[in-house]
């Protein structure tokens, strides 16, 4: 049986304009690819015009993206679990904003942090906001599934246990809008092994147990430069850092990983190419 393939790419750049971005992810070969959809560092950014959705599609359609093969991230400033009630209001007024976005470009997906409690309120008080948050997202708005990314753990993150985030899709009333994206930095940082086989079937038969794999909507590819459970988010190149290639291999090959964005953000970007075709090359048909 071969097995289903998944889409393989980067976050690349939509400088210039989003429309780009389709343009840049062939550029490297990519099946799939990430991107900012607004300024990741601005709180307000100018409505999406029409002639930017439309060339923006026809890019997609030029070089064969579907709305599976896409992982838009959102902005680095919100925070849904926030401990101050106006950051809380930005942040959600923002998120919303970021998955209209996402909607009007004809894409499904918009990948998150869950927030950080900035140590002034404990882990569940925050989880509580971040879930309050995100279904008051859902239910004003349509289609686009939010995607919770796993963190490292550094500074005062919510996200470092599968625990944090299947409490988070327990809370959420529409499931069919949720998801989760593996880090595998964060993975290895944050404490959950995957450098042989072992170790790599024991972290996943854990996401099984707690999350589920239904839930996985995507995977960031990297390497880590921090050490292994030091809750330092460093990403790395693959195979230059402490993870090494195996677990790549293991990624490509697991049957329960299928038709979801795999995107890297190795720091080096001049080897994105050569990475995508690395990994492409670990797929075996099983």
């Amino acid at each position: 049986m071969v097995k289903n393939k998944n889409f393989i790419g980067a976050h690349v750049s939509s400088s210039g304009g989003i429309w780009n971005a389709p343009i840049n992810a062939n550029l490297i070969g990519a099946t799939g690819f990430a991107l900012f959809i607004k300024n990741q560092l601005q709180w307000i950014t100018k409505p999406l015009d029409n002639k930017s959705i439309e060339l923006f599609k026809e890019n997609m359609n030029k070089f064969n993206y579907s709305a599976d093969a896409v992982l838009p991230h959102d902005s680095y400033l919100i925070n849904l679990g926030s401990p101050n009630s106006e950051s809380r209001k930005k942040s959600l007024n923002a998120f919303i904003d970021e998955v209209e976005r996402v909607n009007l470009l004809g894409l499904k997906y918009l990948n998150f942090h869950p927030g950080s409690h900035l140590n002034e309120i404990s882990e569940t008080t925050s989880i509580k906001y971040i879930i309050d948050n995100l279904n008051k997202t859902i239910d004003t708005t349509e289609n686009v599934i939010l995607v919770i990314e796993n963190t490292s753990g550094q500074g005062s993150n919510i996200g470092y246990r599968f625990e944090h985030l299947a409490e988070i899709i327990n809370g959420i009333e529409n499931k069919n809008r949720i998801g989760v994206c593996i880090d595998t930095c964060h993975l290895f940082s944050s404490g959950y092994d995957i450098r042989d086989i072992n170790n790599y079937d024991k972290t996943m038969n854990k996401f099984e147990e707690i999350i589920g794999f239904k839930y996985l909507r995507a995977m960031h590819i990297n390497d880590s430069k921090a050490k292994f459970q030091s809750r330092v988010d460093r990403h790395h190149n693959l195979g230059f850092g402490e993870i090494g290639l195996d677990a790549f291999k293991f990624i490509m090959n697991d049957k329960r990983i299928s038709n979801i964005p795999l995107i890297l953000e190795t720091i080096d970007e001049t080897l994105w190419e050569k990475e995508i075709l690395m990994l492409k090359s670990f797929e075996l048909n099983i």
